[in-house]
């Protein structure tokens, strides 16, 4: 079966037996079954990365990463973490008998770091971290100094502090140009904005080794996040700092620049643009992908979505385009957005003849 290491001309060097696999990459993109007529929209995609090893994108990332501290006789892995990279880095280390030990941003969801600790993971909550821009720099400050003293990487996924891992990240964008469909649109979500530089960068790539169509690609924030979608959108050349993230988006709170300025450069060559999305308009979709496409992810699985949907309002898509849009994460790694935002019944014990009235009702 493919994986990401088919792309191995295309990723970091590492030798055969250190290269991890736990069944990371290879995602389904998969046509819309209804959200697409909703939208009038003809080649709606969804590429699935919450179906990776540890539910989500990151896993590429860590695959890699992790690779190359096995290939380099490393014994510890120190990184941050919203959920996601944690999880996927806890995972991955512990297939490699690798110490990972994780400074989480403050308010990640419990259920991403019971996953991280499942796997064995030291996990730490630090507060303000992810909130408040200066704590935010200070934490990844005082982990590179760290990192540095140890002679090891700092694994964050943004290419600012970690190319290597992000080359991983880039064969969503080979498999996606790898299709029998040629694709006109791809709309990222973006925090710190690795993964839409991921692929943008991959798109790019991967055109200048093989004669293919290459797609726009979009980066898309929630409002209370907006670093670099705004810049985008208005021709601006660097992303901007703010004082802290007000979104609930979990994994999408990144006050700080990251790779800002270098996503607003790639999307601007891809011709792409950005797209503020509020929160509310994220819920409703992650809620739409649920019941009507049966696709169950985290909230920030939707953000891409809700941008396509700013798009069709503005009429900058065409209704033939083929279009991508990224399902990031699981629903499962943020149950408690959904306690919190869908108001779901509690399930109550009926009877047997209350269990056949109401199914007769239904008939």
């Amino acid at each position: 079966m493919k994986n990401i290491w088919h792309y191995n001309k295309l990723l970091p060097a590492v030798p055969e037996n250190s290269r991890l696999l736990l069944g990371e990459g290879n995602t389904p993109l998969i046509k819309a079954k209804t959200i697409g007529k909703m939208l009038g929209l003809t080649g709606l995609y969804f590429k699935l990365e919450n179906l990776n090893p540890t539910g989500s994108y990151k896993d590429r990332f860590a695959a890699i990463f992790v690779s190359i501290l096995k290939s380099r006789n490393q014994h510890l892995c120190l990184a941050t973490s919203s959920g996601n990279t944690g999880a996927a880095l806890a995972a991955y280390c512990a297939a490699a008998g690798i110490n990972c030990t994780l400074a989480i941003v403050d308010g990640a969801p419990q259920s991403k770091i019971k996953q991280m600790q499942l796997y064995g993971a030291h996990t730490y909550m630090v507060k303000g971290f992810g909130k408040d821009a200066v704590v935010t720099e200070e934490v990844f400050g005082l982990l590179k100094r760290m990192a540095r003293a140890m002679q090891i990487a700092l694994p964050v996924s943004a290419f600012s502090y970690c190319d290597e891992g992000m080359k991983g990240v880039q064969t969503i964008a080979y498999e996606i140009l790898e299709q029998e469909n040629s694709f006109d649109h791809i709309f990222c979500p973006a925090g710190g904005g690795g993964l839409t530089l991921a692929v943008a960068r991959g798109c790019i790539a991967y055109g200048e080794c093989y004669p293919v169509k290459i797609p726009k690609v979009h980066c898309v924030q929630p409002e209370g996040n907006d670093t670099i979608a705004g810049a985008l959108r208005n021709h601006r050349h660097q992303a901007n700092a703010i004082a802290a993230s007000t979104t609930l988006i979990s994994g999408l709170q990144v006050p700080n620049v990251l790779d800002g300025d270098a996503v607003i450069a790639s999307c601007t060559k891809l011709g792409g643009t950005g797209y503020i999305v509020n929160d509310q308009e994220v819920f409703k979709w992650q809620r739409l992908l649920a019941q009507q496409e049966g696709i169950f992810c985290e909230p920030a699985g939707a953000v891409a979505l809700a941008g396509l949907a700013n798009a069709v309002t503005g009429r900058e898509v065409s209704a033939k385009d083929n279009i991508v849009c990224l399902v990031t994460g699981s629903g499962f790694k943020d149950m408690l957005s959904v306690d919190s935002n869908f108001g779901l019944p509690d399930l109550q014990s009926i009877n047997i003849s209350q269990l056949e009235s109401n199914i007769r009702a239904l008939q």
